[in-house]
């Protein structure tokens, strides 16, 4: 069996030119990818995008240190505020439903509860430290109720 030489040295020269034609075509669209519309290069896009994932790593660090100190003081402000009315002097009249107890009241259920005490002639209010949901100190029923009632606040 011959092999023709001048047939193989055809078939040779259009695979050559084949490859070629494709490596051209390759190289246009490839030059028109990296070019983009503003002329950058894909390495440019890259090292930018490179430059902005580190400022958003950078900013969300930022923002979990801010979240953690909101997140301690909002652990020592007031959640659960409970108020209740009440006419201290039911038996002659006097003072109206003009007298009030309100408990202010943290997360760990620790603040204050503020009373007063109406009359026509004058006012006294009374301040209890709250620790824990209990104050050292006696409390009437309007000042428990009134704590009750913020505890509620505190669970919704």
């Amino acid at each position: 069996m011959t092999i023709d030489t001048d047939l193989v040295l055809i078939i040779l020269f259009a695979a050559v030119a084949l490859t070629l034609c494709v490596a051209f075509y390759l190289n246009i669209r490839l030059n028109r990818f990296l070019r983009g519309k503003e002329a950058k290069s894909l390495e440019d896009i890259v090292l930018k995008h490179g430059a902005d994932i580190e400022k958003f790593k950078a900013f969300r660090k930022e923002l979990e240190e801010y979240l953690d100190t909101v997140e301690e003081r909002l652990d020592t402000s007031v959640r659960g505020v409970g108020t209740v009315r009440f006419n201290p002097f039911k038996g002659n009249g006097e003072g109206g439903q003009m007298s009030f107890a309100t408990a202010f009241l943290d997360e760990k259920e620790c603040g204050v509860i503020i009373s007063t005490l109406n009359t026509r002639e004058r006012m006294s209010i009374f301040a209890k430290p709250i620790v824990n949901g209990r104050s050292e100190f006696e409390l009437t029923e309007e000042e428990r109720s009134a704590i009750a009632k913020a505890k509620e606040k505190l669970r919704t």
